[in-house]
């Protein structure tokens, strides 16, 4: 059964075609996840099917009954609302049918007609579990107080109230924008299970890879003003992707060297042509058409010069720090190495921003100490653009750090074109920052910190406002990234990659060092039943976390172990045959000889750490 769809839609944004003349479709219990680089029209398009926008052409219909439910990435109402007031506004039906069932117990003068009407209503929207559904969604998405002012929470928690706003609609069809932004990673893997676990039609823009995988049953990709769908998971999407994208290149490439042809055929025909010859001049402008599009893609660029680490680099000596009777970090020590990748984990509003800003001396703790090295050079990447100056334009904002910018090669470029490497083309560099997108805001937010050269990146979210391609290209600038990286991130997949121990707060100040990246941690949260009633899952949790998982390098590394033994075996086995098949030549002999134990020490050195690995892997 089809829900929605849209026909022949187009949209112009500064004189630039967004998209044109696409369609798309959405049917009863498909989760499609729509996917594209910043600035293609994905947020435009959503708001088009939900009525939000208008289309310069086209036609969006939705089946009659048909209830949908929209999440923006930045939702408003007036701030004098309470939490409650939005949470069941007069669009939930099924709120005020309960209402109305409650203000009939409650009232004993009700006529029975009134009653019976009430009672046939809950059971037509079967809203008798209404209450424990409440309970259950505002509790996992961290909505507590409903009776605070909406003037008095933050982006997030805004967010997250209307995520809760919309859920209880009970909506036919959702359709969300960056739904995981501003959720913390428990509410994440909730709405997950949620969507994908229920009987639910969906339509949403995320970067989070993890959530789109595990949620969309198929991929939408926006590319070029054009609609590409995918019937399968992130992975297949990325395989046919890149299978399309070639074969377009050699259909462009085939157009331009055909189009030559046709137009010295063109134009040796000045004069109007024959009946005959019109189809001839109708494929040469289609060839022109394919012919004349731009494959080129625009990448972010990331390359700075680090600042040398010396020996210390930072210090913390028994740190607490509290607000209040809240205490946020507890009696917290800890000596950071050379290399270190740390993940910081916990639920919203446990003290892991307070934490970061306790690590760059921001605010000072409570009791305890912190002893930075002298060579130490932080960058803090915050989840506000806080160190912009939105009076500035973008070439001003930079100049004002550095005129000129020194790479890892050790070779210097202008601000102007170290901003074009950012993406930021020179027409655009004289644009007030003010002016810029969410999106823009962080990319030149991150440009800033990079230009300073830290040796100690701290990056609290930094992957909202990114789309997947920039994201791609960040993690392989943190990946060879040789200093400290502290990093906070909703997104799974992204700190999976780049982590290899966490800082996971329990809650009141307490910090648990954990050796292993998220998706380690998380695996032993699965435990098995305790036999023992006597042992705790506590306990067994806390027996479990002693044990050393392996880390994300030590997996990749015994990958590449086993490679490299292969390798090294064939090396030997061809040392051996020449050894065998080889003239009398003395020297050759001795040095093939001396190769060969060479071979022998290597292979065996491996061996022994590719068995320390797989007793550590399959334990």
């Amino acid at each position: 059964m089809n829900y929605l769809s849209g026909e022949n839609l187009s949209k112009t944004f500064n004189d630039r075609w967004l998209f044109k003349d696409i369609s798309l479709g959405i049917s009863q219990g498909e989760k499609l996840g729509l996917v594209g680089e910043n600035g293609t029209g994905k947020t435009t398009l959503l708001k088009i099917l939900t009525g939000e926008l208008a289309s310069d052409s086209g036609l969006v219909s939705v089946r009659d009954g048909i209830k949908i439910g929209y999440l923006t990435q930045q939702p408003v109402v007036s701030g004098e609302l309470t939490v409650k007031e939005i949470i069941f506004n007069e669009k939930n039906v099924i709120a005020s049918v309960v209402k109305e069932y409650e203000d009939c117990i409650h009232h004993p003068e009700t006529s029975s007609e009134r009653m019976q009407a009430a009672l046939e209503k809950m059971e037509e929207f079967n809203a008798w579990d209404y209450d424990a559904k409440v309970q259950e969604i505002t509790s996992k998405l961290g909505v507590v107080d409903l009776d605070q002012k909406f003037a008095q929470l933050s982006g997030g928690q805004r967010k997250r109230i209307f995520m809760a706003q919309m859920l209880l609609t009970e909506p036919d069809l959702i359709i969300m924008d960056e739904p995981t932004n501003h959720l913390d990673l428990e509410a994440i893997e909730w709405l997950e299970n949620y969507l994908s676990s229920q009987q639910i039609t969906l339509i949403m823009v995320t970067h989070d890879r993890y959530f789109l995988d595990a949620v969309a049953t198929e991929i939408i990709e926006l590319d070029r003003g054009k609609i590409f769908r995918y019937k399968g998971k992130y992975a297949y999407f990325l395989e046919k992707k890149a299978e399309r994208e070639e074969i377009l290149k050699i259909e462009v490439t085939k157009a331009k060297s055909l189009l030559k042809k046709e137009l010295e055929w063109m134009r040796r025909q000045p004069r109007a042509r024959g009946t005959k010859a019109k189809y001839r001049i109708e494929a040469f402008y289609e060839i022109k058409e394919v012919a004349s599009q731009n494959l080129k893609k625009d990448k972010l660029a990331l390359d700075i010069q680090e600042a040398r680490q010396g020996g210390k680099i930072l210090e913390l000596h028994n740190v607490s720090k509290s607000y209040g009777e809240k205490i946020l970090v507890d009696n917290f020590s800890y000596v950071f190495k050379k290399k270190d990748r740390i993940g910081v984990v916990g639920k919203n509003g446990i003290g892991k921003s307070t934490f970061l800003n306790l690590l760059t001396g921001k605010i000072n703790p409570d009791k305890g100490e912190r002893i930075p090295g002298v060579t130490t050079k932080i960058g803090y990447f915050t989840q506000e653009a806080e160190n912009l100056n939105l009076g500035n334009r973008l070439i001003e904002e930079v100049k004002d750090i550095a005129e000129y910018i020194t790479l890892s090669d050790g070779t210097t470029i202008s601000a102007s074109k170290f901003l074009d490497q950012f993406l930021f083309p020179p027409e655009k560099q004289y644009t007030y920052i003010d002016k810029l997108s969410g999106g823009e805001r962080k990319r030149l937010q991150l440009l800033k910190i990079l230009i300073t050269n830290p040796n100690f990146l701290i990056l609290d979210e930094p992957t909202n406002d990114f789309d997947i391609d920039t994201l791609n290209v960040l993690e392989d600038f943190l990946d060879k990234f040789s200093g400290c990286l502290i990093l906070v991130s909703h997104d799974r997949y992204f700190m999976d990659h780049l982590v290899d121990q966490l800082f996971v707060f329990e809650g009141d100040g307490k910090i648990l060092p954990f050796n292993g990246n998220y998706s380690d941690y998380r695996s032993i949260g699965e435990e098995d039943e305790v036999p023992n009633p006597s042992v705790s899952k506590q306990t067994v949790k806390e027996e479990k976390l002693e044990k050393k998982k392996p880390s994300f390098k030590e997996k990749k590394e015994y990958e590449e172990l086993q490679k490299a033994i292969d390798l090294l075996e064939e090396e030997k086995r061809k040392i051996a045959n020449e050894l065998t098949n080889t003239s009398n030549d003395h020297n050759q002999l001795i040095k093939m000889g001396e190769r060969l134990e060479a071979v022998n020490l290597e292979i065996d050195m491996k061996t022994l750490r590719w068995l320390e690995l797989t007793d550590l892997i399959e334990s």
